[in-house]
């Protein structure tokens, strides 16, 4: 099987994690994995397995290598012949604390206090030391009409560390604790940090997971970040930092050796500048005499105050003002600091994209430099979470309920950061390639047609322009990417809390999306544009689609979900703030949306986010998603099959490949067992009575309050297809099926098959069933259903999708493009439903009635 680059290979000796897929039956869990590289020349790897296929055969594996960027593509073999691992990553763990030996680095992790990372070595010399993570509070009170702000530092302190991993060539450490003032009174945001080590690297990846759980009206969270230090030998103009800008090294020392009488000290100066170690001797002492006479700059900051706009500052001392080097746009997210033997390079991913940031050194001409990576720069206002209003607007504005529930205590965030550690002075040029690595991390992924062909995520479709019709269906979906991708961009939809998602429904005469109007602002994974950007990536490889479905996966399963507290296991409904909406469900926090990041990337965060969810039904006990419409003295909650069930569906679907627990499959089966008895099956309901205690379903009656479209829009059927796949459940299929066909009859075929039960008034917006429509027709080869089908989604005037999508051009307060029908909701499922009817019928288009069909209702 063969792995390629996702973005470019590595310049220099790097650790690289990915994952992969296998067919049923393909991979016995005791096969061994081998790799080459393109050259047949066999390569070291580590290998684990992430979820497995009923039979007991490996569905994904996790590997890691260290790669040195010499070849293009990869060869991954079932092999049983054992590789020859000769030396090994050692992780060494006392009571105190955990050493880590790379072969290029030793660390030295703490077990307890605040400092977290005792020492990096190299050899015998300390590089770092002191690595802690770090906050600022903000208190805010008025006296006598004049505001008062009070800022308290706070500092980590651990809970426990975990070697997660311990392999031959990847070892993982998880640092658990909380911030607490300096005189140990009450913690307050607790952290999540795993540091990331590979053999023979000098190189450490970080991935920080903050929590909130304050009070947003009390609590304002001033800065947040990192900070460890530097031992620097050498003199002041010995001493250089050097940051990323917009493409290239802004360099400065401590001290310059420009003075106005030695202009640029023989060639000395732009050595200086260039970041070179410079020496000077005797015929030298003229230069030096002038030039320690020179300020010494001892404080350097570069902050990206937002997404347009950074600034280079720089002090002698924190008693004395800053001044100001220069200005930028947008800047990669990277410092070096270094002196005349050794030196650190920390970046920080998508620094601009998550502005506020910042990176800081202090005290570069002391013995030791002190490094700071601000997540949330201090140099901008502190966090405010408190909810735009005091009250709901539930009528006007699509809020969810009267209930205000916009309680900020539960979500979370989560940066990427890297270390790299020099005992030589390193070039601009491998910064810059440091620095764009950390931008866009190492990836080895699969081709498309690898994918598709291991049927491990679902039914989604390959590209196909074999015809007119399907190549104008592509350029459409094609289209829909596009337009999102450069709104990102034009609409400026970046920010620590806000990077990752997009406006829910446009405004064409404000030319503006509705972000201060209630339900219709950020889009919290509402109709799952989640899984549309998964499918697209996996059909396309593209690494622009990957790169934004990685940032709408960190977004959505952090900040649009509560990790513990009343709502634990639920996300928030789309709204003005993110937290916002009174209703917390299931849908918004499910695993279907998020495990294609960790099955892709091995991203253990991502593995706590699936495991967090998998009893998220037992919030139901404290949260009935349906408390508007019915009382709770029958039943302890209600759940409707979609999209609650469905999302518990999706939930322990995840668990249960994961971990092979089969108390989860009994989960799913028993609910399926449940339908199966009721007078119609999947299309009972839509609401039922539900036990989380023991997560089953009581039927109380049908066509009752709930909404069919509800059950077919949120990603319940890409689970469902998915579940009715790996379980070989014909019965379960058939239920899909006639659920999708009975959303396209007539209201009097409805009344007929239900005993005029079900009507039309229930199954509104049929083209969010398309998908479940194509799976009917399919399963059935009925062309007539086919055409019904893909009539949901070629008809604008059923699908409310305008087709073709064209971008119009609109001068007001700037020059700005749109789309004036646009909202994400049609989008996203248009485009899902689209993906997945051209898998389970795009042949019907080439069938002559379809396509006269097609051709009559179609502007495309």
């Amino acid at each position: 099987m063969k792995l390629k680059w996702l973005n470019k290979k590595p310049f220099e000796k790097a650790g690289v994690s990915w994952g992969v897929p296998w067919k049923k039956g393909e991979l016995d869990r005791n096969h061994l994995l081998t790799l080459q590289d393109s050259s047949g020349i066999d390569i070291a790897i580590q290998n684990w397995p992430m979820a497995y296929w009923p039979d007991g055969s490996v569905k994904w594996t996790g590997h890691a290598a260290v790669l040195e960027g010499k070849s293009d593509s990869y060869k991954l073999s079932i092999n049983n012949e054992k590789q020859d691992s000769s030396s090994t990553l050692m992780a060494d763990e006392t009571d105190t604390t955990i050493e880590i030996d790379t072969g290029e680095i030793s660390v030295t992790i703490n077990k307890q206090g605040s400092t977290i990372i005792k020492n990096v070595r190299i050899g015998t010399k300390t590089i770092s030391e002191n690595g802690r993570l770090i906050a600022l509070r903000e208190s805010r009170r008025k006296e006598n009409g004049i505001k008062v702000t009070r800022e308290e530092p706070l500092q980590s302190e651990i809970k426990s560390v975990t070697i997660e991993q311990k392999g031959p060539l990847r070892s993982v450490i998880k640092i658990e604790g909380n911030h607490q003032n300096v005189f140990g009174k009450e913690p307050l945001l607790p952290f999540v940090l795993r540091l990331y080590f590979y053999r023979d690297t000098s190189s450490i990846r970080a991935v920080h997971t903050l929590f909130y759980d304050g009070n947003p009206n009390e609590d304002f969270i001033k800065g947040v970040g990192l900070e460890l230090s530097v031992p620097l030998s050498g003199k002041p103009y010995n001493r250089n930092v050097r940051f990323t800008g917009d493409s290239g090294i802004y360099s400065e020392p401590a001290q310059l050796l420009l003075t106005r009488r030695h202009r640029n000290a023989g060639g000395l100066y732009e050595k200086q500048i260039n970041g070179e170690v410079v020496t000077l001797t005797e015929e030298h002492a003229a230069i030096l005499e002038h030039a320690e006479q020179n300020a010494i700059w001892n404080d350097f900051k570069i902050s990206q105050d937002s997404s347009d706009h950074y600034r280079i500052v720089k002090r002698t001392n924190e008693e004395h003002s800053w001044v100001e080097s220069t200005h930028g746009k947008r800047a990669k997210g990277l410092m070096y600091v270094g002196g005349r033997d050794s030196g650190v390079a920390i970046g920080l991913k998508n620094f601009w994209q998550k502005f506020p940031s910042s990176l800081e050194v202090n005290d570069l001409s002391q013995d030791s430099a002190v490094l700071k990576v601000w997540f949330w720069s201090p140099d901008a206002e502190a966090m405010d979470l408190r909810h735009y209003n005091k009250e709901t607007h539930v009528v006007s504005a699509y809020e969810g309920f009267d209930e205000l529930r916009a309680d900020p205590a539960g979500i979370a965030n989560t940066s990427e950061l890297f270390f790299h550690f020099y005992t030589e002075t390193p070039t601009n040029q491998m910064l810059v390639s440091k620095s764009d690595e950390c931008q866009a991390p190492l990836l080895l992924v699969c081709e498309p047609e690898y994918y598709y062909g291991t049927k491990s995520l679902g039914v989604w479709s390959l590209p196909d322009r074999s015809t007119t019709m399907k190549a104008t269906i592509e350029d459409q979906l094609d289209e829909a990417f596009n337009f999102y991708k450069k709104e990102i961009n034009q609409r400026r939809w970046y920010g620590f809390w806000n990077y990752g998602d997009v406006m829910h429904t446009y405004d064409p005469v404000r030319h503006q999306w509705r972000y201060d109007l209630g339900g219709f602002a950020w889009q919290n994974t509402e109709l799952v544009p989640n899984i549309w950007l998964w499918y697209t990536f996996l059909r396309s490889g593209r690494e622009d689609v990957f790169t934004m479905a990685e940032a709408m996966t960190r977004h959505t399963s952090e900040v649009d979900c509560y990790h513990f507290g009343e709502y634990r296991g639920l996300g928030s409904r789309h709204n003005v703030s993110h937290w916002g909406c009174g209703c917390k469900e299931a849908r918004v926090s499910m695993a279907g949306l998020h495990k294609f990041y960790y099955f892709l990337t091995t991203d253990e965060r991502t593995r706590d986010l699936l495991t967090e969810v998998r009893d998220a039904d037992k919030a139901l006990l404290n949260l009935d998603p349906m408390r508007e419409f019915y009382k709770t003295e029958q039943f302890k909650s209600h759940a409707r099959v979609g999209p609650d069930w469905a999302a518990f569906c999706s939930n322990w679907l995840s668990e249960w490949e994961r971990t092979e627990n089969g108390e989860y499959k009994d989960k799913i089966v028993s609910g399926i067992e449940t339908l199966k008895k009721l007078p119609f099956r999947l299309l009972s309901g839509p609401t039922f009575g539900y036990d989380p205690e023991t997560s089953t379903l009581h039927h109380m009656g049908d066509g009752n309050a709930g909404g069919y479209h509800m059950v077919v829009a949120f990603g319940g059927p890409q689970a469902w297809m998915e579940i009715a796949e790996i379980l070989e459940d014909e019965e379960w299929g058939d239920m899909l099926a006639d659920f999708g066909e009975f959303y396209v009859l007539s209201n009097e075929e409805k009344l007929n098959r239900s005993n005029g039960i079900l009507h039309d008034k229930l199954f509104s917006l049929p083209m969010l069933a398309s998908g479940m429509a194509a799976y009917a027709a399919a399963k059935k080869k009925d062309a007539k259903l086919a055409e019904k089908a893909w009539s949901l989604l070629l008809n604008e005037e059923i699908s409310q999708m305008v087709l073709p999508i064209k971008v119009e051009e609109v001068s007001t307060w700037r020059e700005i493009t749109e789309i004036p029908s646009i909202t994400t909701n049609t989008t996203s499922q248009w485009c899902l439903n689209t993906i997945v009817s051209l898998e389970l019928i795009g042949e019907y288009l080439l069938n002559q009635d379809v396509q006269e069909s097609i051709n009559s209702t179609i502007k495309c």
